[in-house]
């Protein structure tokens, strides 16, 4: 099992910008990839960006491309999620979880991660 703290999360205004961080713990070798996913209120769980952290490979939401930027630091087993040019409808919990299924097709979908964070509020105004 892999522990997933989640943290950066906050209030900001349209146009700006949040990182968010997501320290892993626990039996990291068996991870494959980090996935970020956000809910919004009345909404279901989406995703929004991954990374491979063998190679590094990004994918990304639709909604996310251009905006967002994934990356991640092996040493220090965690990742993080850059969103600049925030929008109202980013406004969502988002999650960070673990990949375990070693198949960049599954990288979207939820129930290839096996472990989640508790989540961390981001809160875009207008």
């Amino acid at each position: 099992q892999v522990q997933l703290v989640e943290s950066g999360g906050g209030l900001v205004q349209a146009g700006g910008s949040l990182r968010l961080s997501c320290a892993a713990s626990g039996r990291t070798f068996s991870s494959y990839a980090m996935g970020w996913f956000r809910q919004a209120p009345g909404k279901e769980r989406e995703f929004v960006a991954a990374i491979t952290w063998s190679f590094g490979s990004t994918h990304y939401a639709d909604a996310a491309k251009g905006r967002f930027t994934i990356s991640r630091d092996n040493a220090k087993n965690t990742v993080y999620l850059k969103m600049n040019s925030l929008k109202p409808e980013d406004t969502a919990v988002y999650y960070c979880a673990n990949n375990v299924v070693r198949n960049t097709a599954t990288v979207k979908r939820e129930y290839a991660y096996a472990d989640w964070g508790q989540g961390t509020q981001v809160t875009v105004s207008s």
